[in-house]
């Protein structure tokens, strides 16, 4: 689950932490350059000394390329982070976006509300967080059995 409560429970303060799945980890963006660099390559070896290799490496090493800023540029989109701590009088959240900036929210914790948007949100089974005249998302990255289960679990965690 991209999400874990960093704090055993009943501990104060409370922290979670929320972020993107990442489905390919280093070693698989490697393996994964690796064996398409390797399956480009295999048609070259027939036209070895001919006009025809110079004609189409510029744009197989042009194709691997976009791969390569693609996957590049999907990994650095996922950095996402939001962490939410509630302490015995706040609830705060700061969400942390793929360009580094920060931003943050806070409430009195008692007056702190968990809503789940069935089909009304941008997602299905949206979670907000209302207070302080504010309503903020959390964990929109997340998959709709996963932002079910977030919902359970925050509305537990806020309620005591």
């Amino acid at each position: 689950m991209p999400y874990e409560w960093t704090t055993p429970p009943r501990a104060t303060p409370q922290q979670m932490r929320l972020w993107p799945h990442q489905s390919l980890p280093a070693r698989g963006f490697a393996a994964f350059m690796l064996a398409t660099f390797t399956l480009a390559m295999i048609p070259f070896f027939a036209m070895l000394g001919t006009a025809l290799l110079w004609g189409l490496l510029p744009f197989v090493l042009l194709a691997l390329g976009a791969v390569y800023w693609a996957l590049q540029h999907n990994h650095r989109a996922r950095q996402i982070e939001e962490v939410l701590t509630l302490d015995d009088t706040t609830a705060r959240l700061v969400h942390t976006t793929a360009k580094g900036e920060v931003k943050d929210w806070d409430c009195n914790r008692y007056w702190t509300q968990v809503k789940k948007y069935d089909d009304d949100g941008p997602v299905p089974h949206y979670v907000t967080l209302r207070g302080e005249g504010r309503e903020v998302e959390i964990g929109a990255f997340l998959s709709e059995e996963e932002r079910i289960a977030l919902y359970d679990d925050l509305a537990r965690h806020l309620q005591n």
